[in-house]
Order: C-alpha cells, then structure tokens, then sequence
C-alpha cells in the first residue's frame, strides 16, 4: 500500500481523534472550555446553567468524530476494515472539506463564533478533510 496514504490517513485520524477529545473536554471544563474554543457566548451561557445542549452536542459531535478517526485507521490497515468504507471515506473528506469552505456561509447562523473559532476551525476542517481525500484516493482498490 502506498506508504504516503498510509501516513495521510493516521494523520487524519489522530487530528479526527483529537477533535473528538476536544469536544469531549468541553463537557469537563463546562463554560470556559466553551468560551476557550471559541463556542460562543449563548453555548457557554446554557453550560453555566446546567442546559442539556450544550453536553449533548459535544458528546454527539465528539462520537462522530470518534468513528470517522476509526473509518481513517481502518482505510489505513491498522484495524480490521469497517462497514461501507467505500462510500463513507469520501463522504468524511466531503464534509470535512465542505465544513472548511462553508464557514462564510455558517457564519451568520452563527454569529457568536468568533473569528479566530471560524478561521482556526475552517483551515483544520481543510487540512482533515485533504488528509482524508488524499489517503481515500490511495488506497481506493484496495477498499
């Protein structure tokens, strides 16, 4: 298998897995992880008052996160392939470079982000994203 897809995909797995912990952490930390990443106001508000949202997000978002980083491990050989591999892998590059593109278009829906949440997030999603599609790319007859 080509080594630089290997690489792409534990790349795009571990940055998919750190996302993940992140989203996780902010249920720890309640409203200031909330603030810190760049959440917005109203998210950290509702994790002050002890509003379901808030976790429930994070935990689902964080979940997702969770199984894409498997789907990248599994595209890459280091665990036993998973269900659907050929049409999943490409829709996870799709989304995560859509969510990359798209953050013009979020930003009004949701104006508390702050910049740096919206440009920060954005070039990551990118960078995942390309990870994804370069590794998908590779190892495509082998799914």
């Amino acid at each position: 298998m080509n080594s630089i897809a290997v690489y792409a995909l534990y790349l795009a797995s571990a940055l998919t897995f750190v996302a993940a912990l992140l989203h996780y952490a902010c249920i720890a930390w309640g409203a200031p992880g909330f603030r810190f990443l760049g959440a917005g106001e109203p998210m950290a508000q509702m994790a002050e008052r002890g509003h379901w949202y808030p976790t429930f997000i994070s935990i689902v978002i964080g979940t997702v996160l969770v199984v894409w980083a498997a789907y990248a491990l599994s595209a890459a050989g280091a665990i036993a392939p998973l269900p659907l591999q050929r049409p999943i892998l490409p829709a996870i590059a799709a989304v995560f470079l859509l969510r990359g593109i798209a953050f013009p278009w979020l930003k009004p829906i949701f104006p508390d982000n702050s910049p740096l949440f919206w440009l920060t997030t954005s070039g990551i999603c990118l960078l995942i994203g390309s990870l994804y599609a370069l590794g998908t790319y590779a190892v495509w007859e082998r799914l």
